[in-house]
């Protein structure tokens, strides 16, 4: 049976780099990414996918930037001596027979998304995704697997339940509901994970959730109604675009060992 393994690059990159505690330097840079292209290779060793795709974010502004011009204003830039080493890096995945997909407007997370998506719908066989980043763990609730490389462990339905108190389709709610720090998504204040995950497990959806409880005379009610629009533009940050033209074929992704 056919196997997709859709790759996180960046994520594995920026892991492996971040883990060293020195300073940014043109070695630190060299070394995390050596160790990074043993990842991969150890990823693919491991699962051994007939297809393979790794995303890479292209940098600058996407569509989220376009909806909230304060998408990311927080977030810590790519160190520049990573940034710049990067093209030989994605290079080297490519001569290793490792397409290399990264577009303009769309994150890593979405091209991820698109293609896994794809590949579920078309019932082309199991999906796999590579990666540590919760957004993409919505993906297992259409049939793929999540795989995180560093812990070496299997992410599905029971772990995101166990992670994050909802099931994997309610997960982009939970996160509109309770905001993303780290990708400067609002939220609703005062939400947190634990109460996030009652709200929508208590009425099913997001929607369900201000149908009810936006109508409740408390505090909780009146933050919900009074950040209403807040809250559907979170969920709209959040939500992965699954329709990016990646501009691929199946056989442009077909994998050979070496």
């Amino acid at each position: 049976m056919a196997k997709l393994l859709a790759i996180d690059g960046l994520n594995i990159v920026r892991r492996v780099y971040e883990a060293s505690p020195e300073p940014d330097s043109d070695l630190k840079a060299s070394i995390a990414l050596r160790h990074a292209f043993s990842s991969f290779r150890n990823v693919l060793e491991v699962h051994a996918p007939t297809h393979v795709l790794a995303a890479f974010d292209y940098g600058g502004e996407t569509w989220r930037h376009a909806l909230y011009s304060r998408y990311r204003e927080h977030r810590a830039p790519m160190p520049a001596v990573l940034r710049e080493a990067l093209p030989e890096f994605q290079e080297r995945l490519r001569t290793a027979g490792v397409p290399v997909a990264m577009l303009p407007g769309v994150e890593a997370d979405d091209v991820v998304a698109t293609c896994v998506m794809r590949w579920l719908r078309e019932n082309r066989g199991e999906a796999i995704v590579a990666t540590t980043d919760k957004d993409l763990h919505v993906l297992i609730a259409h049939g793929a697997l999540v795989w995180d490389h560093f812990k070496n462990e299997w992410h599905d339905d029971a772990w995101v339940r166990n992670k994050f108190g909802v099931a994997p389709e309610l997960l982009h709610d939970l996160l509109a509901l309770m905001g993303d720090a780290t990708d400067g998504v609002p939220g609703v204040s005062k939400i947190g994970m634990k109460t996030a995950a009652r709200l929508l497990n208590a009425y099913g959806s997001l929607d369900a959730v201000m149908a009810g409880a936006g109508i409740l005379k408390t505090p909780l009610g009146e933050r919900l109604r009074a950040e209403r629009d807040i809250l559907y533009l979170s969920r709209q940050l959040v939500e992965l675009k699954t329709d990016v033209r990646l501009g691929v074929t199946w056989k442009m992704l077909a994998y050979e060992s070496n």
